[in-house]
């Protein structure tokens, strides 16, 4: 494989950082930029620059370059876990930021003629009726309208999509997207809430005695999918090497309740761990990573078990923790 010019946005961010590494460990050149440095790991990209890439002028100076990108990877956007997302105070910034990103990256994609374009959408835009039944949602990528997404930040997601597909067809742009399910792993934020469930969970267990109690929103019995990062970047690389554009599911089949979950890592800390159900911000009851499409597409599905990668987040958030 011959080494490219790579563009990381979001490089300061968990899945951006995890990303620079894979680039680089590929032979690649990578610029990286982010309107902030990463919190937990020094960024290995050849260049990195801080940029608020809502900005039309300071998204331009990271494009403006000598050297034309071959590949760009769109991951930067206003985002976080439920109690950033779903209690609704945050509608405005998530829109106005994430929005105004995208415009400003594809418009400086067409510029300055970049040959291709990742775009990291989410599997929050999935209709909110078909993710009622906790045991049975419907994921499928055909299944995304009529529209209906849970919250603003799944809305965002879903115009940008659209966005991204028009400058496609108007302007020539070779554009891949992918819907991510809720990614994680170790150097991703684990407090202040922004931090996704398995995250959340195990900073609490980590906060407590070998027999405590943790607070969980809702009745537990809510469920997820949870995907490693090594595997959400496999599936991006892929995507980007494929003919494929999207949208696409990138995530885990294997499917949780919040309250197994909470069982997974407090096996895993060997704790005992008693549960008490709190009323808080839920986003639906029931989503699940469906892979037909990526097997067929790609040749390729995510298949490591989530309780391998579970052990080595815990662990890293455990250490965090006690260094606090």
């Amino acid at each position: 494989m011959s080494a490219k010019n790579c563009l990381v946005l979001g490089a300061g961010g968990f899945i951006g950082g995890h990303l620079v590494t894979r680039l680089k460990k590929m032979g690649h050149w990578v610029y990286g930029a982010d309107i902030k440095y990463h919190e937990f790991d020094n960024c290995c990209a050849d260049e990195f620059t801080i940029a608020d890439l809502s900005d039309p002028v300071q998204c331009n100076a990271v494009f403006n370059r000598p050297v034309i990108f071959d590949e760009v990877y769109q991951l930067a956007a206003d985002m976080g876990g439920a109690q950033y997302i779903f209690t609704g105070v945050n509608d405005s910034n998530v829109m106005t930021n994430s929005v105004g990103i995208n415009l400003n990256v594809l418009k400086c994609c067409v510029k300055y003629h970049v040959k291709k374009i990742f775009y990291s959408s989410s599997a929050c835009i999935y209709p909110l009726y078909n993710q009622l039944e906790p045991n049975h949602p419907i994921c499928e990528e055909n299944s995304a309208y009529p529209a209906n997404p849970d919250s603003e930040y799944g809305w965002e997601k879903l115009f940008s999509e659209r966005l991204y597909f028009a400058y496609m067809r108007n302007f020539g742009l070779s554009v891949r997207v992918a819907r991510f399910h809720n990614i994680f792993g170790p150097y991703g934020t684990w407090s202040g809430g922004r931090e996704k469930a398995p995250a959340a969970i195990s900073r609490k267990i980590s906060n407590i005695d070998e027999n405590g109690t943790i607070e969980i929103f809702g009745d537990g019995q809510q469920t997820r999918s949870f995907l490693y990062i090594d595997e959400c970047i496999d599936g991006i690389v892929k995507l980007m090497v494929s003919d494929f554009t999207g949208p696409v599911n990138i995530g885990s089949e294997e499917m949780v309740s919040i309250n197994t979950l909470v069982e997974y890592i407090a096996n895993i800390a060997h704790k005992t761990v008693h549960i008490k159900h709190i009323n808080g911000p839920l986003g639906v009851r029931g989503r699940n990573s469906h892979n037909k499409l990526i097997m067929e597409k790609l040749g390729w599905c995510p298949s490591k078990p989530l309780m391998e990668g579970l052990k080595i987040t815990y662990e890293w958030i455990d250490k965090q923790n006690r260094n606090h």
